[in-house]
């Protein structure tokens, strides 16, 4: 997949790839890769299949296209995180914030990102995590990784570990708030701004009080 990445990278789609992407990542999402077929995609688009091959090589190219959308969305956004100018904190929660508003509104993107984590196929693991979410995950890692050099962040943790935990709060509140929306205690649930201000509040500040650790900052 790395190649054909590498191209969709060069320029910004056109109307007509856009709306191609649009109606593959909707079948994508519902049915999978293998489920799905030029003919359907040309239908759902509006198009001809000769026309899809006119952007892409292969349904493969494609896929990869749909996937590669979102995650240069998130890239946007965490270069936007690395500008020091503004206080770390603050760059947090608007990556958190805009993050999580990218993910609803692209639901069936990110869906089909999901559907894929969940495969058995580690062929397909590893070309997730080289050409789609890999060097995302690596810029925010890095960017953790300077806060931490900078004094900002607390040295003693794992920035990769911290890293998961930050987006991980954003792809549970996804997959979860239509259940967490029947939960009277979970008042947030149709609150995506509220829970991200909050869930970011909580990462950044941390669940103890101070009273209940030492000056290494574990519990007592």
């Amino acid at each position: 997949m790395s190649d054909t990445l590498a191209t969709a990278r060069e320029r910004a789609p056109s109307r007509g790839e856009t709306a191609i992407i649009k109606g593959a990542a909707r079948l994508f999402s519902e049915r999978g890769f293998d489920g799905v077929s030029m003919r359907d995609i040309a239908d759902a688009a509006g198009v001809s299949k000769a026309n899809i091959y006119h952007h892409f090589a292969s349904k493969q190219a494609l896929y990869v296209a749909v996937l590669s959308a979102r995650a240069a969305e998130t890239r946007a956004l965490l270069e936007e995180l690395s500008e020091r100018e503004v206080p770390f904190a603050e760059r947090a929660r608007r990556f958190v914030s805009a993050h999580l508003a990218s993910i609803l509104e692209h639901s069936q993107t990110f869906r089909l990102l999901l559907r894929e984590s969940l495969s058995e196929d580690d062929r397909q693991a590893r070309a997730l995590a080289d050409d789609v979410v890999g060097e995302n995950f690596q810029r925010l890692v890095t960017i953790l990784r300077d806060g931490q050099r900078a004094g900002v962040i607390r040295s003693d943790f794992d920035p990769a570990l911290c890293a998961t935990l930050l987006v991980g709060a954003n792809v549970f509140f996804f997959q979860a708030q239509r259940i967490l929306s029947h939960i009277p205690e979970v008042t947030f649930a149709n609150d995506p701004a509220r829970y991200a201000a909050g869930s970011t509040d909580i990462f950044l500040r941390g669940l103890l009080s101070p009273v209940a650790t030492d000056s290494t900052g574990r519990s007592k």
